[in-house]
């Protein structure tokens, strides 16, 4: 079932949560929300659900207009982040809730809610549970249970409001393989919110990034990533490290500490920020013609298959450490220590002009000074 936004605004007395926004959601997709607290993906979420009423804009399913018909007439499985399974019943009781309080008109007979209980519950692989309280559960287990109830009435969109919040690191990311395989074998529509961003881009087969009740950018992860559109996209993807440059007519510069364009088009002849991401600068053990931004080394953190190495910018203009990333093989703990100076040199970024309204530009620097580079990407 294909989903149609337009024009869409919601207040909250004085307070705009969502501005006029349009979003198109195809058949069997898995759309994204992603920003911050306070961005609008939630009420945005709410409304397409019927939870809450839009100020303006309409909302189609598919050809139908749902735009004033009531949560109960939309066809829509709602997955909350707290589970909202009722403590007094079963597990089984609990999927078939949503079944028995139909109208008795739609309402399935007795035997087909059971049958139809028992294949949800084969399909989230609890069967064996179909007896027990929910006190009795997992927190991933109270998860897959709230999906299988709200899948039980055949929705026609299954919404998630941070369905994974409340689970710990290890087994969000393995409900999050579960669910984009049940997403994927069972072809229904699905719309999830999340401030996660690695949730997002693991999930979804589109992201739509908000800020401030407005949409940034819609795009499939891997584009988002290599095509962020403006810096709000590329702060909250995250792990970016950003130069103030100052153009001097030859270079980018900040309180003497410099970098070369490795392009010398118009475009980049401005002041404005550089965002590099930290797997893409290697450490250097001396000024070289392609960066002088000399950083004192601050900590050195093994992590998984990475090692992450913060520095203090030294006699240049940052307000923030910056981190690179080097694999094991990469680091080397006897030239990369906690209270050492080393220059960082980009590898490649995107390059913000000032004072503009270009589009971010990217930048790749064609070759290191192979003498001066210790630790390559």
């Amino acid at each position: 079932m294909s989903i149609s936004i337009n024009n869409l605004s919601k207040t909250f007395g004085q307070f705009q949560a969502l501005t006029p926004l349009s979003l198109d959601i195809h058949d069997g997709e898995m759309i994204g929300l992603l920003g911050p607290s306070g961005s609008g993906k939630t009420t945005l979420l709410r409304i397409i659900a019927g939870l809450e009423t839009a100020n303006t804009g309409t909302i189609h399913f598919g050809g139908r207009d749902v735009t004033h018909l009531h949560v109960r007439e939309r066809r829509v499985g709602f997955v909350f982040q707290n589970y909202a399974l009722f403590r007094h019943m079963t597990i089984e009781e609990n999927v078939a809730f949503g079944l028995r309080v139909m109208d008795k008109k739609e309402r399935p007979s007795n035997q087909e809610i059971q049958k139809r209980v028992k294949d949800l519950l084969d399909i989230v692989q609890l069967g064996h549970l179909a007896k027990r309280y929910p006190e009795q559960l997992s927190g991933g287990q109270k998860q897959r249970i709230s999906l299988a109830r709200a899948l039980a009435t055949k929705p026609e969109v299954l919404l998630l409001d941070e369905p994974f919040g409340a689970l710990d690191s290890k087994v969000r990311k393995e409900l999050r393989r579960w669910l984009r395989s049940l997403h994927d074998e069972l072809g229904f529509t699905s719309v999830f919110v999340t401030h996660d961003q690695d949730e997002a881009m693991e999930l979804s087969d589109r992201v739509v990034v908000m800020s401030n009740g407005c949409i940034e950018q819609v795009d499939t992860p891997a584009r988002l990533y290599e095509q962020p559109n403006s810096r709000f996209v590329f702060d909250f993807l995250g792990n970016v490290n950003v130069f103030n440059a100052q153009w001097d007519g030859a270079q980018h510069w900040s309180n003497g500490q410099a970098f070369i364009t490795p392009h010398q088009e118009s475009q980049f002849q401005h002041n404005g920020l550089l965002y590099v991401r930290s797997h893409e600068i290697s450490l250097a053990n001396k000024e070289n013609k392609q960066a002088s931004l000399p950083a004192k080394v601050m900590s050195v953190t093994p992590i998984g298959a990475e090692v992450r190495v913060e520095l203090a910018p030294q006699g240049w203009e940052s307000d923030q450490y910056w981190e690179v990333r080097l694999s094991h093989r990469q680091f080397d703990s006897d030239k990369i220590r906690r209270g050492g100076i080393l220059y960082l040199v980009p590898q490649a970024g995107y390059f913000f002009a000032q004072d503009t309204h270009q589009d971010p530009l990217k930048l790749a620097w064609p070759f290191l000074e192979k003498d001066a580079v210790m630790f390559e990407i």
